[in-house]
């Protein structure tokens, strides 16, 4: 049975979201192409529709219609069913809005909140891939996209506390840090999980893990369902703030850090009453301080850069203040930084199956970054980052090898002697 859909619904969603600077947007392009080359899909695919500013078709035939002078004469043409359908795909499943294009437009287009925006109005209409949809819902319903309901959360860290004979405390009545995790790494890497227990158990911070609060990544935002956004954001501040955290420390996730960081304000209409830190940026704070000391690793690494946490999030030196002194043969990708090339998964592109393929053929890109500089082993500091490019080097039978920034730092700390000893 065909999906019943609301184009005027879906129409009113997306100008009140973009309306405020769409029209500059609209105006501002000079169709010049450059944002072509600067798309991991369009370089992947070489699919003249996966370039970013095509994606705004649909959405300015929209804004035309109802706010041009054309359209108001009943001479431009609405959007049609045809158009939303076409343009599902290309808005979920080929866009990570991780930003690229909007560094390489001549005009400073912002593409990926174009993208957002017009996610929401996608979902308005009754559309939208509902392997992503359903994540979504599975976080406001259940506690995560997972199924990570709280019982299951106290189950699961209990066993990770047990398997890697580490405390990982929980629930506890007050603490200056309150570590948030991803569901990824609470099912799929466990030893994330514990590495972060141990570093700031080394440490000596006062921190606590919350079941009232405890999943970052935020699934609401990346359907385009802001209510649930929303949710996802009020049980983490309602946790922070019953602890009197001072911090909020999100784990090896990419968009979870950008929407907490950057978003939750907006969305809750009120400022945050903590500091929003990802664990790379606190753990380069605790190595600042001396409360983290390494053992030097000789093996060559390069580090690949979670769009959402480097060029989105400006948090790109802090894994390399991590690195430095204590990765010895430590080389950069070309591009690296802010430039570096998505994992192809991004945005929530890893939660929709159909666009396996696609994500596959982006990987290519990093193989031949990792390659380039002759390393056997790629860092970074998202698991959604790792759990794409890990499928994607099973899908290839690719020999090298993807970590986590923080398994490896944890893995090389200076044990401090007891006292006594």
């Amino acid at each position: 049975m065909a999906t019943t859909i609301d184009l005027e619904g879906a129409v009113r969603t997306f100008l009140r979201q973009t309306e405020s600077h769409l029209a500059a947007y609209l105006e501002g392009c000079v169709h010049c192409g450059l944002c072509a080359d600067s798309c991991h899909f369009h370089v992947a695919s070489g699919d003249p529709r996966h370039t970013p500013a095509y994606k705004l078709f649909p959405i300015a035939k929209a804004y035309r219609h109802r706010k041009f002078p054309l359209g108001l004469l009943g001479l431009a043409r609405p959007v049609g069913e045809a158009d939303l359908r076409e343009w599902e795909e290309l808005l979920f499943d080929t866009c990570t809005m991780c930003g690229r294009c909007t560094m390489a437009c001549p005009m400073g287009i912002d593409i990926a909140s174009i993208v957002a925006g017009a996610r929401q109005a996608w979902v308005a209409a009754g559309l939208g891939p509902s392997d992503l949809m359903g994540s979504a819902d599975n976080s406001r319903d259940h506690g995560s996209p997972l199924g990570v309901s709280p019982e299951k959360l106290r189950d699961r860290v209990a066993w990770i506390a047990d398997e890697h004979e580490v405390n990982i405390p929980i629930d506890l009545p007050r603490a200056d840090v309150l570590l948030t995790l991803s569901s990824v790494e609470t099912m799929k890497y466990p030893d994330s999980v514990a590495s972060m227990a141990k570093l700031l158990n080394h440490a000596g911070v006062q921190w606590t893990l919350s079941s009232k609060g405890y999943e970052a990544t935020n699934f609401g935002y990346l359907a385009g369902k802001a209510d649930i956004a929303r949710t996802m954001v009020e049980r983490i501040v309602a946790a922070a703030e019953a602890i009197g955290a001072k911090t909020v420390v999100i784990p090896e996730c990419g968009h979870a850090y950008g929407v907490l960081r950057w978003s939750a304000a907006n969305l809750l209409g009120r400022e945050l009453p903590f500091e929003v830190l990802h664990i790379t940026e606190f753990l380069a704070q605790l190595k600042r301080s001396g409360r983290l000391r390494l053992t030097p690793i000789d093996e060559r690494l390069t580090y690949h850069d979670p769009c959402q946490i480097s060029r989105r999030g400006g948090a790109a030196g802090d894994a390399r203040e991590l690195l430095d002194g204590f990765a010895r043969d430590f080389r950069e990708m070309t591009p690296t930084g802010n430039e570096n090339w998505c994992c192809g998964g991004g945005g929530g592109v890893q939660a929709i199956g159909r666009a396996a393929p696609l994500r596959y053929k982006v990987f290519k890109l990093k193989m031949d970054q990792v390659e380039q500089v002759g390393a056997k082993t790629m860092v970074s500091a998202c698991s959604n980052c790792r759990l794409t490019m890990d499928e994607s080097k099973a899908h290839w039978k690719w020999d090298g090898r993807i970590a986590s920034l923080v398994e490896l730092v944890a893995e090389h700390l200076v044990e401090e002697p007891k006292a006594g000893a």
